[in-house]
Order: C-alpha cells, then structure tokens, then sequence
C-alpha cells in the first residue's frame, strides 16, 4: 500500500473495492465445493471413459475390497464394479438435482412475479396456495406419488419440482413486492410499458440474487430427496445412482463397509457442496453484508 493510499484510508477516503473483486473475495469458500462439483460432473460425463465397466455388469469377482487391480473402490454383491457405478450414478444425482431446481425455478418465478406485481386477490390466492404445498411433508409427499404412479427420472424431477417451487415464489413475490415501486419501474411504467415487460425487463434482473441462492439451495435438497427415494427402490431401475446403491448395500454393512462407504459419502459431500455454495452466494449477493465494513 502506497503512502497516498494509506494516508486516504486512514482519513476514510480511500476508494472502494471493485464490485467484482469484492463478490469474488466473498464467494472465496466456495472454491473448494465448486471445485467437487464441477469434478463430479466431469466424472459423471466422461464416466464411459474413466471405468473399464459398465456400471450394470455383474462378475464372477464379487465382494472385493478397495485398493485392488481393476477395481480401485472394490466390487458389489454380484461382481459390479463400485467405481463404475458411482461414475454413472452422478449423472441420474445431477441430472435429477439441475433439473428439478430449473423447473421449480420456472413455476416459482412465474407464481410470485405474478403474485407480487399484480397484489390483491391474486396475490392471496397464489400464496395460499404455495403454503398448503409448504405444510405438506416433501418427502413422505413424494414417496407416495411416486410409489402409485411409478418410478422414472422423469416422474421423480416432476415431482420433486412441485413440491420445491413455493420457496422460490415467496423469494420472488417479496423481491417483486419491494421493486415495483422503485422510481426505475415508475419510469417506465409512466413511458407505457406493459406490466408484463416491465416484470420481465426491469423487475426481475434486479431481483436476481435471492433467487439464485434458492434455486442452488433447491438442487442440494432435490439431490437429496431423489437418493431418498431410490434408497427405498423407488428411482429409476434401469438407471444407477446412489440411492440405489445404498439400498442394495444395506444387507452388507458388516461384511462389505465399502458398498455403503462411497455412494454415502458422494452424496453428503455433494450435497453440503451445494449447500456451501448457496450460502456463500447468499453472503455475496446480500446487499446488506456487502454494505458492511
């Protein structure tokens, strides 16, 4: 630090940190779960190239413990390879985790910018409607569904996104409820721009933060419900994830740790990964921590 900039930090006059470098030095935690997170994902893409197994063929070599020549995280009850199967199984984690969060992203973007811009009967009836959906138990909910209408990735993203979207509509309805009377919307409401425009052109770029904070926050949970799920049998059977390998690994805890060991740990730590993320973005994109000194 230069005696000039010394001297203006000291009288409270030195210049302000660029708002990049300062998001960047707030997110600084997140470095480490973004880093797992993008290597899980690469894992999980490039999985036909990184195991010598399909994650479904069985062998003669069953019960094999880590560590050994071919099979570096050992092998399953029927001879599958545990590498392999944890390489394909991020695919059904992520797969289910994105999309559910996208899609409860949509409807609660849609319910609350609706909520909130318009006010009165409409905004009564949307929020009371995403509170029955909150007092409902997520998961217990969608074992049920999912348990009479069938397993299937499809089913179980469809799912976990209707009962994940009114955390996002309540975010949206209130940033909405405090923007829309802003002298920039005022303006442009007085210059005759549809309402619908000016939700979608000035309102909601605006109300971005929270918003990606919950939706981060919904892909650790979605993430988490749908390895619930196929713990109990009910994700998709033709696909393998790490739900499903916990659920066949329950019978060996004793005699095979290894089987329980590795899906157990991929899904905490991806899930915490998430987690980290989310609250690190939610410190950096709070206008009033960035404001604090």
């Amino acid at each position: 630090m230069s005696v000039e900039t010394a001297e203006l930090a000291r009288e409270g006059l030195a210049p302000e940190p660029s708002r990049t470098a300062d998001f960047l030095r707030r997110m600084s935690g997140a470095r480490l779960p973004a880093l797992f997170v993008l290597t899980v994902a690469v894992v999980a893409i490039a999985a036909p190239m990184l195991t010598g197994y399909a994650p479904d063929a069985g062998g003669p070599d069953a019960l094999l413990p880590p560590l050994l020549p071919g099979h570096p995280l050992g092998t399953d009850n029927i001879g599958r390879d545990i590498w392999s199967e944890l390489a394909y199984g991020g695919r059904v984690s992520l797969t289910v985790g994105i999309l559910a969060a996208l899609t409860a992203l949509a409807i609660g973007v849609v319910v609350g910018a609706a909520a909130g811009y318009a006010g009165g009967a409409l905004d009564t009836v949307l929020m009371r409607v995403s509170e029955f959906f909150q007092t409902l138990p997520r998961f217990v909910l969608a074992l049920i569904i999912v348990a009479l209408f069938g397993a299937g990735l499809g089913k179980v993203i469809l799912v976990l996104a209707i009962l994940s979207w009114p955390q996002t509509a309540r975010v949206v309805r209130a940033s909405v409820m405090s923007l829309k009377a802003a002298p920039f919307v005022d303006a442009a409401r007085i210059g005759g721009m549809p309402g619908h425009a000016i939700v979608l052109r000035e309102i909601l770029p605006n109300a971005l933060a929270p918003i990606v904070v919950v939706t981060s926050l919904d892909v650790a949970t979605a993430i988490l419900l749908e390895a619930s799920l196929s713990f109990f049998g009910l994700g998709d059977p033709n696909l393998p994830s790490w739900g499903g390998m916990l659920n066949v690994a329950q019978e060996y805890l004793r005699q095979a740790w290894w089987m329980s060991l590795f899906p157990g740990a991929a899904i905490a730590l991806t899930v915490l990964a998430f987690n980290r993320i989310g609250d690190c973005l939610n410190a950096a994109l709070d206008p009033k921590r960035r404001g604090a000194r």
